[in-house]
């Protein structure tokens, strides 16, 4: 079987969602599936607003029906709501190709304290988006419970997974001996990182992550140490080198930083909502509380070894062989179709391409 991934999330860009389709990719490819990646890398694109660390891209009409006709892909699933996804939904439209879809990210929170645009516009528009597919895929179930409030359809589960390997305890402290509590994410104000900083607890603060918020907030938390951008190794030390996670964003669809904290041994300290409330378990993984700091003192307690050993209910097999029974059953048995054998292939295009 071979899938065209439209996504407007990818390299250089270092994310949840781009980290989550790269390891898709090679684990599909395990399963015998064949993904062939259309990115922004392959159009002309312009700074986003507020962040030109991101890139829009301008893919034309033309372009997408080429493209369309060189992958010749037996499915199609459109990961994000850009202008690579919008097109892709577009031409899938147009030539009555059955397509799936991702709900990664909650657009409209980020949007109305940027922008001012109200959250229901917003919805409004996404829900069409989404409802114009055989189904799109969500990664917990409150957030499944509360986008079929919103008038979502067709709502498939599919979780995410971790690299334990990577992302495993190790003996660094780059931070001090503690208590080290750590962050990681995007700096912007979407992600309530204020929260954090705000909070009054012992030791060290760490925040790992870009953004347009960083320069603001290093200059306003003058004791907090912000590291900037981390990849590969040096993200996997940072999160070994703390004593507990802190996820203050209240806008999560998963939070991959979640397990990548978990399988690094880190107990969790968040609010009660969406993301942490499908991942932490209570007592043994994080504390969960409207009072972060209350939250990040007990999570010290917490035993990182038995924070560790959850780690391996999250596989990426397995969240492998969720997308790809979702594409089967939401785009060919639905559809009274024979799903196509699958292929042991793995395609990435090229800005040349």
């Amino acid at each position: 079987m071979k899938i065209l991934v439209a996504t407007d999330a990818w390299r250089p860009q270092v994310n949840g969602v781009v980290r989550t389709y790269e390891r898709l990719g090679e684990e599909a490819q395990k399963l015998g599936a064949e993904l062939d990646f259309l990115t922004p890398v392959e159009f002309f694109s312009v700074p986003a607003p507020t962040y030109p660390e991101i890139r829009l891209s301008l893919p034309g009409f033309a372009r997408v029906r080429r493209r369309f006709a060189q992958a010749a892909p037996d499915a199609v699933h459109i990961a994000t709501e850009g202008p690579v996804g919008w097109m892709a939904r577009w031409h899938c439209i147009a030539r009555r190709i059955p397509f799936t879809t991702s709900f990664h990210t909650r657009f409209p929170e980020y949007l109305k304290p940027r922008f001012g645009i109200p959250e229901s516009w917003s919805y409004s528009l996404m829900r069409s988006f989404h409802n114009a597919g055989a189904g799109v895929m969500v990664a917990t179930p409150s957030l499944a419970q509360e986008l079929a409030g919103r008038g979502f359809d067709r709502i498939l589960p599919w979780t995410r997974g971790v690299d334990t390997e990577m992302f495993a305890p190790r003996p660094v402290r780059r931070f001090g001996e503690g208590p080290v509590f750590i962050t990681v994410g995007r700096v912007a104000v979407e992600k309530n990182i204020q929260a954090f900083l705000d909070l009054d607890l012992p030791g060290c603060k760490v925040v790992v992550g870009d953004g347009p918020q960083l320069g603001e907030l290093r200059a306003r938390y003058p004791d907090v140490v912000f590291t900037g951008k981390c990849v590969g190794d040096d993200l996997a030390e940072c999160y070994a080198s703390g004593d507990v996670f802190v996820l203050p964003s209240r806008t999560e669809t998963f939070g991959i930083v979640q397990l990548e904290a978990i399988a690094s041994g880190l107990p969790i300290a968040a609010f009660p909502v969406t993301g942490p409330i499908d991942v932490v378990t209570p007592g043994v993984t994080g504390v969960l509380s409207e009072d972060l700091g209350e939250a990040a003192r007990a999570a010290l307690l917490l035993d990182k070894a038995a924070v560790r050993a959850k780690a391996v209910d999250f596989s990426w097999e397995n969240a492998a062989r969720l997308f790809l029974g979702n594409i089967e059953s939401a785009q060919f048995a639905s559809l009274g179709r024979r799903v196509p054998s699958r292929r042991s292939r793995i395609v990435r295009r090229a800005a040349s391409a």
